[in-house]
Protein backbone atom coordinates (compact mmCIF):
# COMPACT_ATOMS: atom_id res chain seq x y z
CA UNK A 1 0.00 0.00 0.00
CA UNK A 2 2.66 2.45 0.55
CA UNK A 3 4.09 1.72 -2.95
CA UNK A 4 0.83 2.86 -4.15
CA UNK A 5 0.71 5.97 -2.30
CA UNK A 6 4.38 6.87 -3.65
CA UNK A 7 3.56 6.26 -6.96
CA UNK A 8 0.57 8.43 -6.89
CA UNK A 9 2.41 11.39 -4.76
CA UNK A 10 5.43 11.31 -7.68
CA UNK A 11 2.05 11.18 -10.51
CA UNK A 12 1.06 14.24 -8.26
CA UNK A 13 4.29 15.93 -8.47
CA UNK A 14 4.63 15.40 -11.84
CA UNK A 15 1.02 17.04 -12.77
CA UNK A 16 2.71 20.18 -10.50
CA UNK A 17 5.29 20.66 -12.34
CA UNK A 18 4.03 20.06 -15.90
CA UNK A 19 1.13 22.62 -14.95
CA UNK A 20 3.75 25.01 -13.86
CA UNK A 21 5.82 24.28 -17.26
CA UNK A 22 2.74 25.18 -19.14
CA UNK A 23 1.67 28.37 -17.43
CA UNK A 24 5.13 29.70 -17.43
CA UNK A 25 5.57 28.67 -21.37
CA UNK A 26 3.12 31.40 -22.56
CA UNK A 27 6.39 33.51 -23.58
CA UNK A 28 6.67 31.87 -27.08
CA UNK A 29 3.49 33.02 -27.92
CA UNK A 30 4.40 36.33 -27.21
CA UNK A 31 7.72 35.74 -29.40
CA UNK A 32 5.56 34.06 -31.75
CA UNK A 33 3.47 37.39 -32.68
CA UNK A 34 6.71 40.01 -32.44
CA UNK A 35 8.55 37.50 -35.15
CA UNK A 36 5.23 37.86 -37.35
CA UNK A 37 5.01 41.31 -37.08
CA UNK A 38 8.54 42.07 -37.26
CA UNK A 39 7.98 40.29 -40.96
CA UNK A 40 5.01 43.09 -42.12
CA UNK A 41 7.72 45.47 -41.77
CA UNK A 42 11.21 43.53 -42.67
CA UNK A 43 9.79 42.10 -46.46
CA UNK A 44 8.42 45.01 -48.10
CA UNK A 45 11.87 46.81 -47.06
CA UNK A 46 13.88 44.57 -48.44
CA UNK A 47 11.90 44.40 -51.46
CA UNK A 48 11.35 47.83 -51.97
CA UNK A 49 13.99 50.34 -50.66
CA UNK A 50 17.18 49.98 -52.52
CA UNK A 51 20.45 50.75 -52.36
CA UNK A 52 23.40 51.06 -49.74
CA UNK A 53 20.77 52.88 -47.47
CA UNK A 54 17.88 50.66 -47.30
CA UNK A 55 20.41 47.37 -46.76
CA UNK A 56 21.83 49.34 -44.30
CA UNK A 57 19.16 49.78 -42.47
CA UNK A 58 17.34 46.66 -43.23
CA UNK A 59 20.03 44.37 -42.39
CA UNK A 60 20.87 46.56 -39.36
CA UNK A 61 17.20 46.23 -38.29
CA UNK A 62 16.31 42.72 -38.44
CA UNK A 63 19.95 41.76 -36.48
CA UNK A 64 18.85 44.32 -33.73
CA UNK A 65 15.45 42.25 -34.25
CA UNK A 66 16.44 38.51 -34.14
CA UNK A 67 19.23 39.34 -31.69
CA UNK A 68 16.68 40.60 -28.56
CA UNK A 69 14.13 37.56 -29.37
CA UNK A 70 17.08 35.50 -29.02
CA UNK A 71 17.97 37.33 -26.05
CA UNK A 72 14.34 36.93 -24.77
CA UNK A 73 14.16 33.32 -25.44
CA UNK A 74 17.51 32.45 -23.71
CA UNK A 75 16.30 34.62 -20.61
CA UNK A 76 13.37 32.59 -20.22
CA UNK A 77 13.10 30.13 -17.10
CA UNK A 78 11.24 27.51 -18.50
CA UNK A 79 11.31 25.81 -21.98
CA UNK A 80 8.34 22.96 -22.50
CA UNK A 81 8.98 19.51 -24.19
CA UNK A 82 9.01 19.70 -27.84
CA UNK A 83 9.51 23.63 -28.37
CA UNK A 84 12.63 23.04 -29.80
CA UNK A 85 11.47 20.97 -32.98
CA UNK A 86 8.26 23.02 -33.26
CA UNK A 87 10.67 26.30 -33.27
CA UNK A 88 12.99 25.07 -35.69
CA UNK A 89 9.45 24.16 -38.06
CA UNK A 90 8.36 27.51 -37.72
CA UNK A 91 11.62 28.93 -38.89
CA UNK A 92 12.09 26.04 -41.78
CA UNK A 93 8.76 27.41 -42.83
CA UNK A 94 9.89 31.10 -42.72
CA UNK A 95 13.02 30.47 -44.13
CA UNK A 96 11.76 28.67 -47.21
CA UNK A 97 8.83 31.85 -47.62
CA UNK A 98 11.78 34.50 -47.20
CA UNK A 99 14.32 32.95 -49.69
CA UNK A 100 11.61 32.42 -52.59
CA UNK A 101 10.48 35.97 -51.84
CA UNK A 102 14.12 37.02 -51.86
CA UNK A 103 14.25 35.34 -55.48
CA UNK A 104 11.25 36.56 -56.94
CA UNK A 105 10.96 39.82 -55.52
CA UNK A 106 14.43 40.51 -57.06
CA UNK A 107 14.04 38.73 -60.82
CA UNK A 108 10.16 38.63 -61.64
CA UNK A 109 8.43 41.21 -59.05
CA UNK A 110 10.55 44.00 -58.52
CA UNK A 111 9.70 46.92 -56.90
CA UNK A 112 6.13 45.56 -56.95
CA UNK A 113 4.07 47.22 -54.05
CA UNK A 114 1.48 44.28 -54.21
CA UNK A 115 4.26 41.22 -54.35
CA UNK A 116 5.61 42.57 -51.55
CA UNK A 117 2.60 43.12 -49.49
CA UNK A 118 1.74 39.49 -50.24
CA UNK A 119 5.65 38.60 -49.74
CA UNK A 120 5.05 39.73 -45.69
CA UNK A 121 1.72 37.96 -44.91
CA UNK A 122 3.30 34.57 -46.59
CA UNK A 123 6.94 35.09 -44.45
CA UNK A 124 4.77 35.70 -41.19
CA UNK A 125 2.16 32.75 -41.41
CA UNK A 126 4.35 30.11 -40.06
CA UNK A 127 5.01 31.97 -36.87
CA UNK A 128 1.70 33.58 -36.96
CA UNK A 129 -0.12 29.56 -37.28
CA UNK A 130 2.15 28.31 -34.64
CA UNK A 131 1.25 31.02 -32.23
CA UNK A 132 -2.50 30.77 -32.97
CA UNK A 133 -1.97 26.88 -32.05
CA UNK A 134 0.16 27.39 -28.92
CA UNK A 135 -2.57 30.08 -28.11
CA UNK A 136 -5.57 27.01 -28.57
CA UNK A 137 -3.14 23.92 -27.17
CA UNK A 138 -3.36 25.76 -23.84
Amino acid sequence: MHEQADAAASLKGIARIEGTVRGRGGWYVGYLWLFAVWQLALVPAVLLWHGRTGTLVSTLSNALVVMGLSLFATRQPVVPRGYGGRHLRVIGGWAVAYVLTLVFGFTVFLDNVAFAAVAALACALPAAAAAWREVRAV
